[in-house]
C-alpha cells in the first residue's frame, strides 16, 4: 500500500523559491552581471531563510519565537553588512539567549490557556501526549511514557535532543515536526512502530534505523527540516 505523504506547500515552495534564487545569483555573479558580493550576505540571508521556514512550519509559541528570531539576527546582519546600521556580533548573539527564554515561558503550565485560544497542538489530559521541545545552544533529553502518542514538535538551534519513545504506545498515527539546524536530535521508538521520514536535510541528513514491525499498525510520522546537522531514529 503507498503511503501518504503530506507536506507544507507553504514551506515547501519557499525551499524551491529559495534554492531557484540562489542559483541564479550565483550565476549571474559568475558571468559578470552582478557585483553584489554577494558572499558577504550569504549567511545573513541564509539565516532569515531558515528563520521563515521555521515560521511556516511551527504550530507553536516557542518556534514562533525561534523563527522570529533567525530572521530578526539575519535582518540586523544583513543592514551591518550593507551598511545601513552599525553593530557588533556581541549585540546580536544575546538575541539567541531571550529567544530561548521566551520560548521557555510560553511552554510553561501557566501559559497553556494561550496556546488554547491559539488553537494549537496541546493535550490537556497528558503533558507525554503532545511534546513541544525547543534547545538553543544546550541539550535536552527525555524519555516519554505515554499510552497514546500523539506527535508535537522539536525545535534545536546549535543543541541537540535526545527522545526516548521506546515506552510509549500510538493508537494509529502521529506527527512530529522537527527542526534541527547546527544541531542533532535523536529519536528513540518500539519495535512495532513503523516510521514515515518526510524531512527536508539542507546540508546535513535525516537517517532511520528501525527493524520493520511485523504488524505496521503503529506510524510516526516525522516532517521537518536538517539544516546543517541531523535527525536519527532507531529502535
Amino acid at each position: 500500500m503507498r503511503e501518504k505523504r503530506q507536506r507544507n506547500p507553504a514551506s515547501q515552495m519557499v525551499v524551491g523559491l529559495f534554492v531557484v534564487a540562489m542559483g541564479m545569483i550565483f550565476l549571474l555573479d559568475n558571468l559578470g552581471w552582478l557585483d553584489l558580493e554577494f558572499t558577504l550576505h550569504l549567511w545573513p540571508t541564509a539565516l532569515i531563510f531558515f528563520g521563515i521556514l521555521k515560521v511556516l512550519q511551527t504550530r507553536s509559541s516557542s518556534g514562533a519565537i525561534v523563527g522570529g528570531a533567525l530572521i530578526l539576527v539575519g535582518g540586523m546582519m544583513l543592514l551591518k553588512e550593507t551598511g545601513f546600521i552599525s553593530i557588533s556580533w556581541r549585540s546580536l548573539w544575546p538575541l539567541l539567549l531571550i529567544a530561548a527564554g521566551l520560548s521557555v515561558v510560553f511552554r510553561s503550565p501557566n501559559s497553556r490557556w494561550l496556546f488554547e485560544q491559539r488553537g494549537e497542538m496541546l493535550d490537556t489530559a497528558s503533558d507525554d501526549a503532545v511534546v513541544n521541545i525547543t534547545a538553543v545552544m544546550g541539550g535536552f533529553k527525555r524519555r516519554i511514557t505515554s499510552p497514546d502518542f500523539r506527535g508535537g514538535e522539536i525545535t534545536t538551534v546549535m543543541g541537540g535532543c535526545d527522545l526516548d519513545l521506546r515506552q510509549s504506545s500510538i493508537n494509529g498515527e502521529a506527527v512530529l515536526n522537527v527542526f534541527s539546524m547546527f544541531g542533532g536530535i535523536t529519536i528513540k521508538v518500539p519495535i512495532d512502530w513503523t516510521v514515515v521520514l518526510q524531512g527536508t536535510p539542507i546540508m546535513g541528513g535525516f537517517e532511520e534505523k528501525t527493524v520493520p514491525p511485523a504488524a505496521p499498525n503503529k506510524r510516526l510520522i516525522v516532517r521537518g527540516y536538517a539544516i546543517m546537522g541531523g535527525l536519527e531514529v532507531r529502535n
